[in-house]
């Protein structure tokens, strides 16, 4: 289709979305987010109906970004990418069988950019509405969502092999199986392929905060070894937590190795002695949490049975350091800054 200024179907459309775009502009006042995404939402829908249904080409969003850059100069967003965006993000959940007002109600509560990270980084409408809660539910920033997203939080969360169902109440039994992981992915360490639990432990704690932003939310770190007497025996917790949200306090214990099956004797011991020791009679029972550096899931699930205590078993991941052969052959830093004092050098020497 020719897209001239003598089109008259093209500008009576353009003048409509003028009109929409000024409309939007007054009641944003009241609601700035919910009405600028309301109108994201039906410039996408009508961009998506005017190149399927009318037979115009994909050219008529440059014509169009044009025309509203020209008629708005002040306002931000109608740039031929930004409202392929709002194309593609109606296109994305218009396939939904949710209702679309419910998808409306709950995209239109995070920033335009957090919806175009989603969109573009999801691959089903379940996923893009994981995370959509996510980020109202946890406050995310932009860089943290897509942080999450690139290590998998949704195909991840929920995974760990666990008895909760059969050790804890329902509903609590499955908030809590929702909390937990498979695997962690500690991306924040670099460590040695043999490094000690210790060695994990402290950088763990090292890294507080990206340690608990993997954890999730909720968790409020209470200590490092603590001590548990029982029977005039001493006992050293590795970590241990507090969960706000399930009311209950958790056990991490750390293995630098396979999971064993006597891994979760040890742990059902533990959890009793937090309930004895720490648990007031309003508190959930203690929640166990083994983090092995990999499990047979079979081991695992026939560990748990019969197991008293609510617990969990989860691997985790971290980054390897470069091996000592490897890093001897690197170049300095020193030797990195010289090469490149010379090259600068040189290429100024080459213009003279």
């Amino acid at each position: 289709m020719d897209l001239t200024k003598n089109n008259t179907e093209y500008i009576k459309w353009v003048n409509e979305l003028k009109n929409l775009i000024q409309t939007t502009q007054i009641k944003a006042s009241i609601s700035v987010n919910r009405e600028l995404l309301g109108l994201y939402w039906t410039i996408g829908k009508s961009i998506s109906e005017k190149i399927e249904k009318a037979n115009w080409g994909s050219s008529v969003v440059e014509e169009l970004s044009k025309d509203l850059k020209r008629e708005f100069p002040n306002q931000k967003g109608f740039s031929r990418s930004n409202l392929f965006s709002m194309k593609k993000w109606f296109e994305f959940y218009s396939k939904s069988k949710i209702e679309i007002e419910k998808i409306q109600q709950l995209v239109g509560q995070i920033p335009w950019g957090h919806n175009v990270v989603i969109i573009s980084k999801s691959n089903s409408i379940d996923e893009a509405i994981f995370y959509s809660n996510k980020t109202i539910e946890n406050n995310w920033s932009r860089s943290v969502l897509l942080h999450q997203i690139e290590l998998g939080f949704y195909e991840r969360q929920g995974k760990a092999i666990t008895n909760f169902t059969d050790t804890l109440p329902a509903p609590h039994s499955e908030l809590a199986a929702e909390t937990l992981k498979d695997p962690y992915k500690f991306d924040f360490l670099t460590l040695q392929e043999k490094a000690l639990e210790k060695d994990i432990e402290n950088q763990l704690i090292k890294h507080i905060t990206s340690f608990l932003l993997e954890l999730g939310t909720g968790f409020s770190f209470v200590g490092q070894q603590v001590p548990v007497k029982i029977d005039n025996q001493d006992f050293y917790i590795d970590l241990l937590f507090y969960h706000i949200k399930l009311k209950c306090y958790v056990v991490v214990e750390l293995k630098a190795i396979e999971f064993k099956a006597e891994f979760a004797g040890k742990m059902n011991l533990y959890l009793s002695a937090i309930d004895n020791t720490l648990k007031t009679e309003s508190e959930n029972p203690t929640i166990g949490l083994l983090l092995c550096k990999s499990k047979s899931e079979i081991i695992a699930e026939y560990a748990l049975r019969g197991m008293t205590q609510p617990i969990g078993i989860a691997e985790y991941e971290i980054n390897k350091a470069i091996p000592k052969e490897i890093k001897s052959e690197l170049p300095t830093i020193e030797e990195i800054e010289l090469a490149t004092t010379k090259a600068i050098r040189n290429a100024g020497d080459i213009d003279r």
